[in-house]
């Protein structure tokens, strides 16, 4: 009877849980990795262009300015204006980018899987600095100001088993932190704190002021997602069929979510009441952010590496089975769809009302208010 006031609860507590710019600057919004966007999404999108690459894309959009920023498996990093999806410039670097961009003072960071981190100028793609790891960077880095507040500085993990912190102006190491197995994911910011998940199957919980552990915490399996943090809570699905909530002050697994025997690569996207992640096992998931129970599940007819984003009382997700959904917050009922045709292993950024994504099929694909409509 109350599905409506419900719809609207969530979408007013999504927003308010956690509060974000118009702009989507970087992989799942914001430095803790919410997956969270602002304003809302129209009822029935439409193709407003698409820009094709030289290969896969499997980073994910940044958006700011009437721009947007992404990589392709081509080696580029490809500023295109939001509006048109005409290229601005494009940078090349020496290998796939699989990184999502980070928009920061008017720089792109974006890391390769040459091994490098690069800092270009956002305006024009002019390379500001470099700064090299020891193998390559897939996942997307992240930015904290200094426990002084004198300086800015970026994260990044590599396959080098070292998290970087790097000063954001000149690309000068700050700390480096050694895991002991890959770093496929990006690193969360929350509380003073960076929060990642290893191959070596460990939670990560590092002090931003000198890099040094505060906890670490048994995950049970190899975390390939980004972990998301919300009210000293860290949520991540690992590589055998869990999806866990730890507590990270007492560094304790508060609950264990599985289903089927399949992986997770997705990264959560987190409301004030639930959690929804994509799962190798074809479906879409939401829990309960208080216990990991089950509300609802979302079949799609490809495995989900996708992140959802939630856009008010819309989520938003690709799938390997080639295509975009939109489905809905409350029910998990599918509400539109857009066949891309080859599989969708990006994942969203959601800029007022407009969806931007990436496909295998090498395009960036932007979908918004039919025109005349809403901007």
């Amino acid at each position: 009877m109350n599905a409506a006031h419900h719809i609207v609860w969530i979408s007013l507590l999504a927003g308010a849980a956690h509060p974000t710019l118009a702009d989507w600057p970087m992989f799942r919004g914001g430095t803790s990795l919410a997956g969270v966007a602002a304003g809302k999404l129209p009822d029935k999108p439409a193709l407003l262009w698409s820009f094709k690459t030289g290969g896969p894309i499997k980073s994910s959009a940044a958006i700011a300015d009437g721009r947007v920023f992404i990589g392709s498996d081509d080696g580029n990093v490809y500023a295109l204006d939001l509006a048109t999806g005409k290229k601005k410039w494009a940078y090349k670097t020496d290998g796939p980018v699989e990184s999502s961009p980070l928009i920061l003072n008017g720089r792109i960071l974006v890391g390769s899987t040459d091994g490098w981190l690069y800092a270009l100028e956002a305006a024009s793609g002019k390379l500001v600095w470099k700064y090299q790891t020891g193998d390559k960077i897939p996942g997307s880095p992240n930015w904290v100001k200094s426990p002084k507040g004198d300086a800015t500085w970026v994260l990044v993990g590599s396959y080098d088993f070292k998290l970087h912190c790097v000063d954001a102006a000149t690309g000068k190491a700050v700390w480096t932190y050694e895991s002991s197995n890959y770093i496929n994911g990006s690193p969360c910011v929350a509380d003073g704190k960076t929060v990642f998940g290893g191959c070596d199957a460990l939670l990560h919980v590092i002090s931003l002021a000198d890099g040094q552990q505060v906890k670490e915490v048994e995950a049970g399996a190899y975390i390939a997602a980004s972990v998301a943090v919300a009210d000293g809570r860290a949520y991540f699905g690992h590589y055998e069929n869990a999806f866990l909530c730890v507590d990270l002050k007492e560094g304790k697994i508060v609950w264990t979510y599985t289903d089927r025997a399949f992986p997770y690569f997705s990264s959560p996207a987190i409301a004030i009441d639930r959690v929804v992640f994509g799962g190798r096992d074809k479906l879409l998931h939401c829990v309960r952010r208080d216990t990991g129970k089950s509300l609802w599940a979302f079949a799609t007819r490809g495995k989900v590496d996708s992140s959802p984003v939630i856009c008010g009382d819309k989520v938003v997700v690709g799938s390997d089975d080639g295509r975009l959904y939109i489905v809905s917050l409350a029910e998990g009922k599918e509400l539109w769809s857009y066949e891309i045709g080859q599989a969708v292993g990006s994942s969203p950024a959601v800029d007022d009302g407009k969806v931007i994504v990436g496909g295998d099929d090498g395009s960036v694909y932007a979908f918004g208010a039919k025109a005349g409509g809403k901007k």
